[in-house]
């Protein structure tokens, strides 16, 4: 095991640098400076984020564009009219049911709160076990205003439905982590990086098994809980940010 520590933190400090921004789609959030923009727009990037790389980063500046590249700005001050243009944005499954959907629940938190971190903590317990309770609270929150569409909640996935919850994970990596590589973020203080689960992408699942990380055969909540487990005994502190050697190993190296 030790050897595969060792190998496998040679590898985050290869991926875990500014380099790897560039065709991800966390270069979205990047893009921003003021914290509620990136909020937003790392949460837009994060749900979006199946597909091609190039193709999520298009259709992401393609939906700040109409936002006009201010998202907090959009929500808090956007007009009837202004939507418009958001009733022909598709990428793929997410239509603009759901955009419109998701751009007024952002209005209406944003109104009453200063940070998207605040809808994640319902669930928070302080244990590190606590993001099965986190994810869940946070997605039925979402859902929770009167005219939620239920077509549109497939889009935040949640481990009630056994699911891996991969894109909402990665967003939490991307808020929670802090480091001095200047990949993720770290604005977010109330959940700690040892609470975090490790995004189990395709990539991510086919380095994991081979590497005898995950022994579950399905790719759901529970495989990426598994998957988080082993790589606690690397870090406990800070397990996902094996993420970067195992996503790394996968895309670049086709390991």
């Amino acid at each position: 095991m030790q050897n595969l520590k060792n190998f496998l933190d040679d590898k985050v400090d290869q991926y875990n640098r500014p380099g790897f921004i560039t065709f991800d789609p966390i270069s979205i959030p990047h893009r921003f400076a003021k914290k509620e923009d990136i909020e937003i727009s790392g949460f837009f990037a994060a749900i979006l984020a199946w597909g091609q790389r190039k193709t999520i980063i298009n259709k992401c500046v393609e939906l700040f564009q109409m936002m006009d590249n201010s998202p907090h700005d959009f929500l808090l001050n956007h007009q009837e009219d202004d939507l418009k243009p958001f009733l022909n944005f598709k990428h793929r499954t997410f239509n603009e049911v759901d955009t419109l959907y998701f751009v007024h629940f952002l209005s209406w938190f944003y109104k009453k709160h200063s940070s998207l971190e605040e809808a994640f903590l319902i669930g928070q317990t302080g244990k590190v076990g606590a993001m099965e309770s986190i994810l869940t609270k946070f997605q039925e929150f979402f859902f929770s205003l009167p005219d939620s569409p239920p077509r549109t909640r497939k889009h935040i996935a949640t481990p009630i439905r056994k699911a891996a919850c991969k894109r909402i994970n990665m967003y939490l990596r991307w808020m929670v982590r802090e480091d001095d590589k200047g990949v993720d973020f770290g604005l977010w203080k109330n959940i700690s990086p040892s609470q975090l689960i490790c995004p189990c992408d395709l990539h991510v699942d086919r380095v994991g098994r081979k590497l005898g990380l995950i022994t579950r055969k399905q790719t759901d909540w529970l495989a990426a809980v598994e998957l988080t487990q082993k790589l606690r005994e690397f870090d406990a502190d800070d397990p996902v940010k094996y993420d970067f050697a195992l996503f790394g190993l996968g895309v670049e190296e086709k390991f």
